[in-house]
């Protein structure tokens, strides 16, 4: 009896879409702990401006908010994709969005680091 060809790389397609999701969680989850790193462990380490941590903290949770979101609406897209056998790209304005945020934020806690030192 021969394998299925077409079902076999179906389920592939579906646990790839599954393994993305994850992959949303897992980045959503590293930025949820770095807003805690910034926000309250990184001013006592340097004794710095407690607001300035405290609100750039803040901004890391509202990316992890959106990184928890972007992820659950590009997994219901991928999988209503692959129901109807069509492809669901990523919107080049979620990846612009991501990129200058975790830019912005990145330069914003090195600032910060380099102020207080």
């Amino acid at each position: 009896m021969e394998p299925d060809l077409d079902l076999d790389a179906s389920r592939r397609t579906w646990l790839a879409a599954e393994r993305t999701w994850l992959a949303w969680w897992r980045t959503a989850l590293g930025t949820s702990v770095a807003a805690i790193g910034v926000g309250s462990v990184l001013p006592h380490a340097v004794g710095g401006r407690r607001w300035a941590y405290a609100a750039l903290g803040v901004a890391y949770a509202v990316l992890a908010i959106g990184l928890f979101w972007a992820g659950a609406e590009r997994q219901r897209r991928c999988e209503r994709a692959l129901r109807e056998g069509e492809y669901a790209g990523l919107d080049p304005k979620v990846v612009a969005a991501f990129t200058v945020s975790g830019i912005v934020l990145a330069l914003a806690t090195a600032v910060l680091v380099v102020v207080d030192a």
